[in-house]
This record gives structure tokens, sequence and C-alpha cells, in this order.
């Protein structure tokens, strides 16, 4: 996961990531090997989440309430929506996904935070048929994050903002409880065995735990892993490489003490919770791939200088690439990337930017290549009402020509790098709203937002 939440969070993170970088109707493609397609009806806000032949997402109404929406995951056919809400998550977290769960051959389950006032529940944990919208059951919430797959179980951290918080594990077909652990936590990874959560407290954990009896198989302290002083209101994300999993922590600066929290990036084995690798004391930057794919990070000295760019070896850590502080091209720009993030680009609005092979660390001409970049620099918080304000819609990805620092007109798919990939389909969000989906891969693999 990503929470930037990370938090890197969708836009949310934006400013903070510009910082550290200095229709009315569904529409299918025809080309079968490839099949796309995209739906305007909705406005999409949050991540889109797939399984069970289902794409799920939380879409904003006109009215400034939120939905979640299913979509027929081969077409893009809306097949229901019912409302949706926000119960105790954080603004910087962006507006959470709705969860899809495989429980069976035919069960598909969407889980959802669904409005209720009463008595001491602010809202309502609803698991509904994935295809047909039909309520299976529902569980009463005071506060929580959102729920979350984990393997072929649902997990939710609930009570979030009270003393008595837990992470619930439930069966995704009755909502029975199957085990629980005390404290606020988010699962970073799973399987069909076994989920590696982050426990959030003061000095913040990660833990693996079987799925179905919740035995516990490690456990490591996310400051012995990384350093110590971490405060994860700066912001966290996750991902896998392989058998391992990468982790982000961002750096919080607390103004009243005038102090700065310990971050960095770090991996441990899947298997055994053992340390690969770290790298303290720098910052991911953003547009940029997951973690677990293709960290590109900034080291930041005790005086808070930056120093150039690198990218990283997931599996190992080390430099695969990097541009020194002396060749980075004054102000004014903002990162961009090509599909294959083998360059590092200096995008400038309407104006020249630069670009650098990040293999040779060398200048190349911008002349006829194109960056992905952020559509916008600006994003607006979305106009929710009724809920708490701050919130904004995942981000959008465009492509620039760094010539002229222009959009190309008529662009396909935004990179995998971006995107990742979910049982083989790469889906996102338009500048607009509308959510797009292409099957030009296998499997799954992480991006930008985890």
């Amino acid at each position: 996961m990503t929470v930037i939440r990370p938090l890197a969070k969708p836009a949310s993170a934006l400013a903070l990531a510009l910082t550290l970088a200095g229709c009315s109707s569904s529409k299918a493609a025809i080309d079968e090997a490839h099949p796309t397609w995209q739906n305007t009806e909705v406005n999409a806000v949050s991540r889109a989440t797939v399984a069970a032949g289902v794409a799920a997402v939380t879409s904003m109404r006109q009215d400034g309430t939120l939905e979640t929406a299913a979509l027929d995951l081969s077409s893009g056919r809306r097949l229901w929506a019912d409302p949706a809400t926000i119960a105790g998550r954080l603004p910087g977290m962006g507006v959470q996904p709705p969860a899809v769960v495989e429980a069976g051959p035919g069960q598909g389950v969407v889980a959802s935070i669904e409005p209720l006032k009463q008595g001491k529940w602010n809202a309502t944990l609803v698991a509904r048929d994935a295809r047909t919208g039909q309520r299976k059951w529902a569980r009463p919430v005071h506060s929580t994050f959102g729920p979350q797959r984990c393997g072929a179980y649902l997990c939710m951290a609930e009570n979030t903002a009270l003393t008595t918080a837990r992470m619930v594990v439930l069966d995704p077909l009755t909502g029975k409880l199957l085990w629980k652990l005390p404290g606020i936590a988010e699962v970073e990874w799973s399987d069909a065995a076994k989920v590696v959560m982050l426990r959030m407290a003061r000095h913040p954990v990660l833990s693996s735990h079987d799925l179905r009896t919740g035995a516990r198989s490690w456990q490591i302290n996310v400051e012995q892993a990384l350093s110590p002083g971490i405060d994860l209101s700066g912001g966290w994300s996750f991902g896998s490489a392989g058998s391992d999993l990468v982790g982000y922590v961002a750096p919080f600066t607390n103004l009243k003490k005038k102090t700065t929290s310990a971050f960095g990036l770090f991996s441990v084995k899947l298997a055994d919770g053992k340390v690969n690798w770290l790298r303290p004391s720098v910052v991911r930057v953003y547009p940029s791939g997951n973690p677990g794919f293709a960290p590109i990070v900034r080291p930041i000295d005790a005086k808070g200088q930056y120093g150039g760019f690198a990218r990283l070896d997931p599996r190992s850590g080390r430099v695969v690439g990097q541009i020194t502080v002396d060749q980075v091209p004054g102000t004014g720009w903002w990162l961009a990337f090509p599909q294959d993030m083998g360059r590092l680009d200096f995008l400038k609005p309407n104006a020249a930017g630069a670009t650098f092979d990040f293999t040779s660390g060398k200048a190349a001409p911008v002349k006829g290549r194109q960056g992905w970049s952020f559509c916008v620099t600006d994003p607006k918080p979305l106009a929710l009402t009724g809920l708490a304000q701050g919130f904004y819609s995942v981000a959008s990805l465009c492509e620039f020509d760094l010539a002229t620092g222009r959009r190309v007109a008529g662009s396909g798919a935004p990179p995998a790098w971006f995107t990742g990939s979910q049982n083989g389909w790469r889906l996102w969000r338009d500048e607009k709203g509308a959510l797009h989906a292409v099957r030009d891969t296998t499997g799954s693999a992480p991006g930008m937002y985890g």
C-alpha cells in the first residue's frame, strides 16, 4: 500500500512531492489483443481495486457525496453503485478505495464504508455481491481507514479514533470475525497464506501473520530496520519486489520543536523479516515507481541540503543510475519519466527542459523526447459535502514534449510504473475523473500508489 499515505498519497502528496522534486457512458475498444475501455459515468477519486472480474472505485457525485461504483472488468460497464462515506480516515491518506475479494469460484465481494448515523456509530462496513450489488452483511463502524483485501479475507482497522483501536480480519462472505490485533494497522502485502501489516504506534512495527489463525511468524521494529526517531505523520509506502518487501518512510518536520523525523528506504525478506538493505536519509520523488519496483530518491544531508537523484535496484538497494546535484538544471521544473524509466526528465512548462540517461548519467537531447508527469501541479481539494475537508483525488499523469514543455495530444495509456497492474489489467483516472483500463500485460505488479 501507499500512504503518502503514503503521506505520499495520491494528489494529497503532490505539493510535498513537488517540493521534494524542486462522457456519459462506457466505451470499449476494438483491439482484442489488448482490450481497453473507459467509463465516464464515474468521477473516480480513489484508486481502483480489481478482483473476481470486477473493478471498484470510490466516485464523487455532482452533489459532493461519495459512492462506491462497481464496473465489469472486461467492458467497463457500470454494474451498480451505492453511497459511500469517510469515517475517520485522515486527509493525507486520500479517499479510501473499496476492497474487492474473490472468496471462491464465482463468489466476489465488494466491501466499502457506507453512511450510517446511529448512536455511537458513524458509518457501516457493507459487503455486497460484486456483480449484483446485493447486500450480504454489514458491520457498524465508529472510525476506520477503510477495508482492505488480505488474501481471500477482509482486513480493516476499526475504532481508529478511539483507544480501543484494533485490526479485524473478517470472512468476506459472512462478516464473521476470524481474528484481531490490538492497535491500528494497515495491510502492506498478502498472499493466499500470509499477511504483512504495518502496526502504527510511537515505535512502528512490521509483522507477518497466518491469514487463517492470526499466528505471528515474525515481527520487526521499523526503527531497527531503518533508523530511530520515525514519525509516520510524514507518510509511508510499501511494495513487493519478488520475495522481499521494500518500505519507504517519509520525513515529518515538527515545526514547534524544529526537528525532522528519520526517513528513508529499507527492505526485508517476506519469509522471515530479516533486513536485506537500507538507505536512510533519502526521500522518494514523485512521480516515480513503487518502492518495490523502481525507487527514485534524493539524499538529504544533516543541514537539509538536497543531493542529486538516484535510481535504486529494489532487490539490492544499490544505485543503478544517478544524476549529480551539479547536473540539476536550476529551478522551475518538475520531474517526468519515459515509459521505461530509463531517463530522468526535468520538465519546464512551455519551455525546453532537460533530460539525462540514467545508465550513463549524461545529458541527452530533448528534441523528439516525451516524458510522463503530473497533469497539474496545483490540484484543488475535493468539495465533499458533509465530510472532512482536505481530501484530493488520486493524481493523473499526462505526457509532455520535453522540447516545448507542452502536453502531447492523443497519448495512450500512462506507463506501467505509474498504473501498476492487477490480474493483467492496468487502470487509471484521467483529469476529469473518468476511469480507463487496458489489459496489455499479465499478472499483478505494484504501481506508484501500491
